[in-house]
């Protein structure tokens, strides 16, 4: 008897023991599959950086990666991006390029930011200059200087740098997480040489205004310069006299064809004569 229950037990389990077997096979073939993608080794973010953070262990971690999504530029070694800051803002898990650190030795901060031979160019700025506040890390503008050219005796406005790319807004390098304003006194501009001395002359001997442009927008168009009688001149030569419509039920008086006074009553015209003096 004992024996009968053992055999029925035992064939009630092996059913059940043949299903687990076939569940642990299933997941350890998954594991296999996994391991089997070739991968690389990779230093991506340990958390948020801003712009001219310069990188210390804390800052990185390293992951595998798989070798088939591999990008241009990763770095494989911690330590060949330690001591060294970022160009640009980077998100946590975000992989680090070697396109986006710069050189060794070149500090932290808003210099480490500026690339090989271009120059940063602070100029003052109010609400308006500033366009409301708008003009944030990152955003690009055009430059338009306004003053009377040597010899001139009328006010020119000129755009004189045009796709100008925003460093810093105040002491601030990135933009406001929500795209809220800044109000700030000072702005910090990335320009070529030879630009950095147009945009100097341009807020010394004149007056700026910053002209905020998509970033994706890059064609440049160089505008024409406008001077007072391109802006005010033209539009009073053209601007044409106001016509008067006499409303109904008021009198106008008609001359020299006749002597009567035309009167509107309703939809009706009459004419009737003026007296005689």
């Amino acid at each position: 008897m004992d024996r009968r229950r053992i055999l029925m037990a035992f064939g009630a389990a092996l059913p059940l023991a043949l299903l687990a077997s076939l569940l642990v096979h299933h997941e350890l073939s998954k594991v296999t599959a996994r391991r089997a993608i070739p991968s690389i080794q990779v230093v991506i973010a340990a958390q948020n950086l801003p712009p001219g953070t310069l990188l210390g262990a804390e800052d990185l971690r390293q992951v595998d990666w798989p070798a088939a999504q591999a990008m241009e530029g990763m770095c494989a070694r911690m330590e060949d991006c330690q001591g060294r800051a970022v160009l640009n803002a980077v998100v946590e898990n975000e992989p680090i390029l070697e396109a986006n650190l710069a050189p060794k030795d070149s500090g932290s901060g808003l210099p480490a930011t500026i690339p090989q031979g271009m120059r940063a160019v602070s100029v003052a700025v109010n609400e308006v200059i500033g366009v409301a506040g708008f003009v944030q890390p990152g955003t690009a503008v055009d430059v338009i200087a306004t003053g009377t050219p040597a010899g001139g005796s009328t006010t020119v406005a000129r755009t004189v740098l045009e796709d100008i790319r925003v460093l810093a807004a105040g002491q601030k390098v990135e933009p406001d997480a929500q795209g809220a304003p800044q109000s700030v006194s000072v702005v910090t501009l990335l320009v070529r040489p030879e630009q950095a001395a147009v945009l100097s002359l341009a807020s010394v001997q004149g007056r700026i205004q910053l002209a905020l442009r998509n970033v994706s927008d890059t064609v440049l168009v160089n505008p024409p310069a406008a001077d007072e009688a391109a802006v005010f001149g033209t539009a009073l030569r053209e601007a044409a006299p106001a016509k008067i419509v006499p409303a109904r039920g008021t009198a106008r008086r008609v001359e020299p064809a006749s002597s009567g006074v035309e009167v509107f009553r309703g939809t009706k015209e009459e004419t009737s004569e003026a007296p005689q003096r």
